[in-house]
């Protein structure tokens, strides 16, 4: 099985750039999609069926053009999970899940910490959401999570590790997702690539993604029981409909 991630910056965006012919020529089994920040009536849907994905599932944010994520699916999942049930982070339309036989795959948004407030906030989903999977992983023990988790692990992660005061690789967050993967997860890239210097994403700013100062922000966790099937992991940099790049994961079963 074939999992790409992909936070597209605006769906709608991503298309005019040539997404779809992208999409056809990566040709996952399963796309994650962050920050589409679109409804889906707003789209012409059948232009994903058309590409090969007759199933596709939308969770948006109740602001129109802001956050949201989606899944895209060669193949039919048994259930389709909108949200956590947690009422202080599901209005922005972060967490989406699909079920199958072998697994589930979320598609994950975590909030970025642009300003006092927003790190507030996102400090606040990161704890609720670390509850939400230990109950889940209970449930479903074959969980893989993929999305933008907006925060790099390792100095290894960043272009400059001097940026200890930004968002993003504060203290607090790195700690975080360190305790979130020691908690039963594997970071698929970091596991088959423990040397790579690759990364997910660029600023718009002073020339980033052409001289590589990027950030690694993008994970395919995967629960610990599923750490076996890993075949592959790694990073598609040549996609540029977006300030991020895709992610992808090969599982064998």
């Amino acid at each position: 099985m074939k999992i790409i991630s992909y936070n597209v910056n605006g769906i709608r965006a991503a298309l005019k750039k040539g997404f779809l012919d992208w999409l056809q020529a990566a040709n996952p089994d399963v796309i994650c999609i962050q920050e589409t920040k679109a409804h889906k009536e707003q789209l012409d849907l059948t232009l994903f069926e058309e590409a090969g994905y007759p199933f596709h599932y939308w969770f948006s944010a109740q602001k129109k053009g802001y956050s949201s994520v989606a899944i895209f699916c060669k193949e039919k999942p048994n259930h389709i999970e909108y949200g956590t049930g947690i009422e202080t982070m599901d209005f922005e339309g972060r967490n989406l899940r699909v079920d199958y036989d072998n697994v589930s795959i979320m598609s994950l948004y975590l909030p970025s910490g642009t300003n006092l407030d927003r790190l507030n906030f996102k400090l606040n989903y990161m704890d609720e959401f670390q509850v939400y999977i230990n109950n889940l992983r209970k449930e479903i023990p074959n969980l893989v999570i993929c999305g933008d988790y907006n925060i790099c692990h390792e100095e290894m992660d960043i272009h400059n590790p001097k940026m200890k005061g930004v968002s993003g690789f504060l203290p607090e967050e790195r700690q975080w997702i360190g305790e979130f993967i020691q908690s039963g997860f594997v970071d698929s890239f970091r596991y088959l690539n423990p040397d790579k210097r690759e990364y997910s994403w660029w600023s718009y700013r002073a020339n980033a993604r052409a001289n590589n100062k990027g950030w690694r922000l993008d994970y395919a966790m995967v629960t610990k029981p599923l750490k076996d099937k890993i075949t592959r992991a790694y990073i598609l940099p040549e996609a540029k409909h977006s300030d991020h790049c895709p992610i992808a994961l090969e599982l064998d079963f």
